[in-house]
């Protein structure tokens, strides 16, 4: 007869791989903490990579991320537990209230839902977050790539220099001395430069070198004034993000100061007009195309542009589809063409490489689509006029112009 208990105790004993050891089950799901900091940082990657803090745009994931922002400015709480990890002063200004639950968030439409999913769990694939409680934030390794300075706003020690330049400022603008025009480049932000930015005047008193920074992108430091008696050295870029998410942000400027591109230079009677520099978004509703981010076609036309673009839809030049513009520049005195080859040239290694075909199914490569954001092209036009462009190179993975020598 067959010892079992005998037989049992051998295949236990021959077993030297531990197929038949129990061990039991350890979770590999994210904590609540970990996922509060992991969806914070995603809005920091989109800043680092775009160059602008997220906005309810059409983008459906920009909008997830401008909600979730939104949600963790609402809750001071989880603000308070994220601030050494806000690296572009996201949350500065939200005050931190003394108590361990979060605030309640009336819900009473979309937005509101949006707002309120600071942890990403209406994420269908995010089951680890779904599964996950909600606690106070601890026991997280701060990152490694946070920055070596943080920009926060400090009372001014030395505001009664600066107090002066906002009085003149504001009695400029009653008088019609200076005006104030739309914030649409970082190009116009410089040392001496005044902003109004959520209702309160900025002065740029001061701009260090630019560096290369986190993720390899380049920066300056300012050194800011508010007219309500604080600083701040925030960076340039960070500054450039506010404005441009602020629907009311204006640069205060003399009123025989030129506007942005559009008056860049007085035209005269003898002035005479060479053609159109134009900046074109497509309509395209092909999914190769309506899928790439920030993609334009930079081209010139020696007639009206809404007059060009009548037939872009049978066009292989605007992706047979029809367009919107972006930008459109009446060139005097210049050569168009050569005005366009040299911001062609400037984008080429973010030229877009496809192929489309036209009516007769003849095979096209458009070569004036390129991949770059709209500020960027409108700072290069405008640093062509200047004359500056030749100091810069266009970083087509960091979505930026850098200086060349850095």
């Amino acid at each position: 007869m067959m010892d079992f208990e005998k037989e049992l105790a051998d295949i236990l004993a021959n077993d030297p791989l531990g197929l038949l050891v129990h061990r039991p089950k350890v979770s590999s799901a994210t904590t609540a903490d970990e996922r509060l900091v992991a969806s914070f940082d995603e809005i920091n990657a989109f800043i680092d990579s775009k160059g602008h803090i997220p906005t309810k745009s059409r983008d459906i994931g920009e909008r997830k991320l401008a909600s979730r922002l939104e949600g963790l400015r609402a809750d001071p709480v989880k603000a308070a537990s994220l601030l050494e990890f806000d690296r572009h002063g996201l949350l500065i200004g939200v005050v931190s209230v003394p108590s361990e639950t979060s605030t309640s968030v009336e819900i009473n439409s979309i937005e509101d839902v949006l707002a309120d999913d600071v942890l990403g769990l209406l994420d269908a694939n995010n089951e680890e977050a779904i599964a996950a409680d909600i606690f106070t934030l601890k026991h997280v390794t701060k990152p490694q790539t946070m920055p070596e300075l943080v920009a926060k706003r400090k009372p001014c020690k030395e505001f009664d220099r600066f107090e002066p330049i906002f009085k003149q400022a504001n009695a400029d603008l009653k008088t019609g001395v200076r005006k104030t025009v739309p914030f649409k480049s970082e190009r116009q932000i410089r040392p001496e430069t005044i902003f109004i930015l959520q209702g309160m005047m900025v002065f740029v008193a001061g701009q260090g070198k630019w560096e290369k920074r986190k993720f390899g992108n380049y920066n300056a430091r300012l050194y800011c004034v508010f007219d309500n008696g604080t600083e701040s050295n925030m960076l340039l870029r960070s500054l450039a993000a506010a404005l441009w998410k602020d629907e009311n942000a204006r640069q205060i400027v003399r009123h025989d100061q030129p506007d942005f591109l559009a008056d860049k230079y007085i035209v005269n009677a003898e002035d005479k007009p060479t053609g159109y520099l134009y900046v074109l978004r497509s309509l395209s509703e092909d999914p190769k195309i309506a899928e790439i981010e920030n993609l334009f076609k930079i081209g010139f036309s020696t007639q009206p542009v809404k007059t060009r673009i009548q037939n872009a839809a049978q066009e292989p030049t605007y992706l047979m589809a029809d367009v919107q513009i972006a930008i459109e520049c009446e060139v005097y005195n210049a050569n168009p063409q050569k005005f366009e080859k040299l911001i062609h040239r400037f984008f080429a290694n973010a030229c877009l490489n496809l192929d489309v075909h036209g009516i007769s199914n003849k095979r096209y490569s458009p070569r004036e689509w390129f991949v770059a954001p709209l500020h960027a092209i409108e700072s290069a036009i405008e640093m062509v006029i200047s004359g500056e462009i030749v100091k810069y190179r266009y970083d087509h993975l960091g979505e930026e112009i850098a200086p060349k020598n850095a």
